[in-house]
């Protein structure tokens, strides 16, 4: 066993959260290591956020050439390696911002020894490593159900990002935003997809209207949506999987090639990372309990991302890694979660950032809203993409901006404006009176700002008239 001398601030973990607390912390003069057990990057550079979208986008892609009967069977070998490419161009750079901010990178499993102190374990050697702060953002990974246990041709989603060639059909469980891309994904490659959603609807975190769009495209893409069912048991031979599940009370049951389980993912605070043997709590879902500066119950100790409550996203956990890097370097820093964008890569894509109308009714806060349509917007119809529309809620009193949401083309670039106005206070009059150019998608944002507005007068004429 070797010694490596301490360090100021040791993460476990280098995904989104991970590498941009050791960025940080490096960045403000602290000696700074960072463990990964895997590979640099983590999941979402590996298997998730960014492979997926990598290979969506070859999908739409593909669609286009099968439409014009151009598509070829090398065409998903040829989206594996572009999707590879990505991967390792992603990983690279990681790699490349780490050691040139001077972080310390280390390979193996990180086990918390005690309060102060972690052993690493690789392949035929082991290390200690001293800390004086901890960040740790060890992530998730995908959950799976007893009854259907990862292996075969039960796939999650990471298997289902590796598949060598086109699968003649899939069955999804799970109608989440996992779900649905990679279940699009694939119907736009030539699979033949059924979803089984155990809710009322696929997308149920999004208001109906919003998700009214995608599913109309996920009907036109083939996808067989079956709601309100229950997977109950499955059947796997050589070549096929029998997944048997019921719907009002009726058996039903469905063959493909292949089924693909997204039902959430569950925080790695378990197995050897040692939280039980220095005494830090985690909730009935595994998660750390944190204050607004990142902080477990343990003060010196930091946790971030996927292992702590809110939505499990990649960029909740950069922003959450500069916070914990800035506490531990004495700054006043804290969270802030008001503005946290939520984005499906479906096809139209799907966007919402600060409060809904249902989550405002909810809350009893009163609000105005304003659409607009994409389908009167002339660079979406030089697109072809004319579906979906730009919702915006506003405080009916101030005009302040408290939520939007989009359904449509480039939904999740669109979105960040739409934040920048929560996170500054802009009005919706504000966003109005923005020049926006011509013929641009954002044109939709400053005319669903203009109806907001439109609405505020009618209904501040009407009060003064009674």
């Amino acid at each position: 066993m070797s010694k490596l001398e301490s360090v100021e601030t040791l993460v476990i973990g280098s995904g989104p959260g991970g590498y941009a607390a050791a960025l940080r912390s490096s960045q403000l003069g602290m000696k700074t290591a960072i463990v990964e057990r895997s590979h640099l990057g983590g999941v979402c550079t590996h298997v998730g956020c960014i492979p997926s979208k990598a290979l969506i986008a070859e999908a739409h892609r593909y669609d286009l050439l099968r439409q014009w009967n151009k598509a070829t069977a090398a065409s998903f070998e040829h989206a594996q390696a572009f999707k590879q490419g990505i991967v390792n161009k992603q990983a690279d750079g990681v790699s490349y911002l780490l050691k040139t901010a001077g972080v310390s990178i280390l390979e193996g499993e990180a086990s918390l020894v005690d309060e102060h102190t972690a052993i690493i374990k690789s392949t035929g050697r082991e290390q200690t490593i001293s800390f004086k702060y901890a960040i740790l953002a060890t992530g998730s990974r995908p959950t799976e159900l007893q009854a259907f246990p990862f292996g075969g041709r039960i796939l999650s989603s990471t298997e289902a990002l590796l598949l060598p060639e086109i699968p003649t059909s899939l069955v999804i469980i799970g109608g989440g935003y996992i779900g649905v891309e990679l279940g699009q994904m694939y119907a736009k490659f030539g699979t033949k997809v059924t979803i089984l959603e155990g809710g009322g609807q696929v997308l149920s975190g999004f208001e109906a209207d919003l998700a009214a769009p995608v599913v109309k495209q996920l009907k036109a893409d083939g996808i067989n949506i079956v709601s309100g069912a229950t997977a109950e048991k499955m059947v796997q031979d050589a070549d096929t999987i029998t997944l048997h599940y019921s719907k009002n009370q009726e058996q039903h049951h469905v063959t493909a090639a292949y089924a693909l389980v997204t039902i959430g993912r569950k925080a790695n605070t378990d197995g050897s990372l040692g939280l039980e043997r220095i005494g830090l709590p985690v909730t009935s879902r595994g998660l750390i309990d944190t204050d607004e500066q990142c902080r477990t119950a343990i003060p010196h100790i930091f946790a971030i991302g996927d292992i702590t409550a809110g939505p499990a996203l990649a960029h909740k956990a950069s922003y959450e890694a500069k916070i914990a890097a800035e506490a531990i370097a004495g700054q006043a820093a804290k969270v802030d979660y008001k503005a946290i964008p939520l984005v499906v890569f479906s096809d139209p894509e799907l966007a919402s950032v600060g409060l809904s109308e249902t989550e405002a009714e909810a809350k009893t806060i009163p609000v105005i809203t304003g659409k607009s349509s994409f389908a009167i917007n002339g660079r979406a119809l030089a697109l072809q993409a004319a579906e979906g529309f730009v919702k915006i809620v506003a405080d009916p009193t101030s005009g302040i901006v408290i939520g939007a949401q989009i359904v449509g083309v480039e939904a999740s670039t669109l979105i960040s404006e739409l934040a920048l106005a929560i996170e500054m206070g802009a009005t919706v009059e504000d966003l109005a009176m923005t020049i926006h150019p011509h013929p641009t998608l954002g044109e939709v944002i400053m005319e669903a700002a203009e109806n907001t507005v439109r609405k505020m007068m009618m209904k501040r004429k009407k009060e003064q008239q009674s």
